[in-house]
Order: C-alpha cells, then sequence, then structure tokens
C-alpha cells in the first residue's frame, strides 16, 4: 500500500502544478485510493503492486452504461514501487454494503440487471485484460473452483498459515471435499464476474447506483457468482437481516425467464468457493476472528 506522504510526492513529481487536493479516499487489500483534482477535474488515482488490476479496470471502462456506471480509467503507469491508475471520479451518498434492507432492495436488482447485460455483451474487447477466454479453452469452471485448494500467488503461505488453527484447517478440507464432489457436475455456464461489490466498490445516491468500479478480482466463469456473494455475505451485515434475500433473487431470475439449470447445484458450489477462498485469505492475512466467522459459514454448507 502506498501511505500518504508517498502518494503526495508521486503526484507532485508526475503531475506537478497539474494536480492538488489530494486526499486519501480507501484501502483495500490490494490497492490504495486518493482523490485527486487533476486539470481541474475530479480523479481518483489508486496506487497497488499488480497492473493485471487496473487493467481490468481499463478493459471494463468501455463496457459503461447506464445501468452499470463504470468510471473510465484515465492514466495508467509504474511507480517506483508498484503501478498507479488515474479514474474519473463518481460520487454516492452511500456504499453497496452500507444500505439498509429496503435500500438494498430497490438497488440491487438494477445492479444484477446491468450486471446481466455483461452476460449478453460482446466482451472480446477485454481479453488482453485477462478477463476473457473463448469458449472451450483452459480448465473447466469446476477445476478453476478446485484451484481454491492450491497455491496462491498472492496468498503465499496461507495453507501453512492456516495449519496452525486445526479446527478451521479442518471445516477447509470438508468443504474443499465437497467442492470436489460437485465440481464435476457443473455446467460450463460462463459469463463476466465482478466478485467484489461488497467492498466498496459500488456507489447508491437516491436508490440508484452512481458507480461500480475495482474490478481487480474480476473473472470469467458462471454468472451465479455474484449472486452467491451477496447470499454469502448477508448474515455479516446485521441491517440486512429482516431482508428476504432469495425472494428478492428468484424476483430477478423470473424477470429473465426464471431459475437457470442446475441453480442450486451451481450456487452451492459457488458458495463453498467463496467461504473457502475467505478462509484462505484470512489465515493469510492474520484475521484469526474472519477465519472463525467463515469456517463457520462453511459448515453450514456441508
Amino acid at each position: 500500500m502506498t501511505d500518504p506522504q508517498t502518494a503526495e510526492r508521486f503526484v507532485q513529481a508526475r503531475f506537478g502544478e497539474r494536480a492538488r487536493s489530494l486526499a486519501p479516499l480507501a484501502t483495500g487489500g490490494w490497492s490504495s485510493a486518493y482523490a485527486l483534482v487533476l486539470d481541474g477535474r475530479d480523479t481518483v488515482i489508486r496506487f497497488g503492486a499488480y497492473r493485471a488490476d487496473f487493467e481490468k479496470d481499463r478493459a471494463m471502462g468501455a463496457y459503461a452504461t447506464a445501468a452499470l456506471p463504470i468510471p473510465r480509467v484515465l492514466e495508467l503507469g509504474e511507480t517506483d514501487s508498484g503501478y498507479y491508475a488515474v479514474s474519473e471520479r463518481v460520487r454516492g451518498t452511500k456504499h453497496l454494503e452500507e444500505l439498509d434492507g429496503p435500500e438494498l432492495e430497490q438497488a440491487l436488482p438494477p445492479l444484477l440487471d446491468g450486471l446481466r447485460g455483461l452476460q449478453e455483451a460482446d466482451l472480446a474487447g477485454t481479453q488482453a485484460a485477462g478477463l476473457w477466454r473463448p469458449e472451450g479453452e483452459g480448465p473447466s469452471w469446476g477445476e478453476e473452483l478446485l484451484a481454491v485448494t492450491g497455491p496462491r500467488d498472492r496468498l503465499a503461505g496461507w495453507r501453512e498459515k492456516l495449519a496452525a488453527s486445526p479446527r478451521e484447517a479442518a471445516v477447509f478440507d470438508a468443504g474443499a471435499a465437497k467442492l470436489r464432489e460437485l465440481a464435476p457436475r457443473l455446467p460450463e455456464c460462463r459469463g463476466l464476474v465482478h466478485n467484489d461489490l461488497l467492498n466498496r466498490n459500488v456507489l447508491v445516491d437516491g436508490g440508484r447506483v452512481t458507480g461500480v468500479f475495482d474490478w481487480g478480482n474480476a473473472f470469467y466463469g458462471d454468472p451465479l457468482y455474484d449472486q452467491a456473494l451477496f447470499l454469502y455475505w448477508q448474515p455479516w451485515f446485521p441491517h440486512w437481516r429482516g431482508l428476504d434475500l432469495p425472494a428478492l433473487l428468484d424476483r430477478h431470475r423470473a424477470k429473465h425467464g426464471g431459475p437457470p439449470p442446475r441453480m442450486e447445484e451451481r450456487l452451492l458450489a459457488c458458495l463453498l468457493h467463496i467461504g473457502l477462498d475467505h478462509i484462505a485469505y484470512s489465515a493469510f492475512r492474520g484475521r484469526a476472528e474472519d477465519m472463525r466467522g467463515n469456517a463457520e459459514q462453511v459448515s453450514g454448507y456441508l
């Protein structure tokens, strides 16, 4: 992550008098973001170690719609210790996860419609950013899900750290075994998945989605995955407990032709993968409480 002093030095060296009013916005797992007025225009500059994350953002800017407002990346380049990207700034009054139940019930259906629109778009332009793969190339969807159990480039040593928590490690192994049972039966349903909608990456104003950004975790897989994310994380947000989220998702699917084939198996595979992924991530980060919470949730799917 880039601290404010380092960010200020970089901005002054790169942009000089063109830039002013640098201010911290947020820090995530893989990047830090700052508000910046550049050439009199409100922008966001982000710093991170992985150029591919910013390349995904740049590629996705071409697919912005009214339902899915994706800010454009205006500039992307290197720093002394990684990469930076300057993007249009979008504004809203709340992030998606800050909405209460009635507010989410208003904002989520249009967002789901916008995401569905991506599945119907020609995404060949994202191939260079690693988001699109021609049909039939690469591992199966089941094999990609099972990769969560192996070595991870960004989570070096996660398995060794998890081994220090035998209970959570046992739950992880049981969840992985369940996922192995499901994987061979999963159909090859492919579409673009954002995979990080509940980490301050969606802005809302008055029930209207005003920005969907940070596509660094996006991948090409089962489009149900983004729906599974909401189901998985609902128990973690007390202000959502009164919302009938399954019914809301059912209404969305009914509007688009009804439940997709083998929906329950596909959702369960996604839910297991989300839980296993976050057990591994929490172990890597040394977040014992999060690791226990995710293990408890995965236990409910076994």
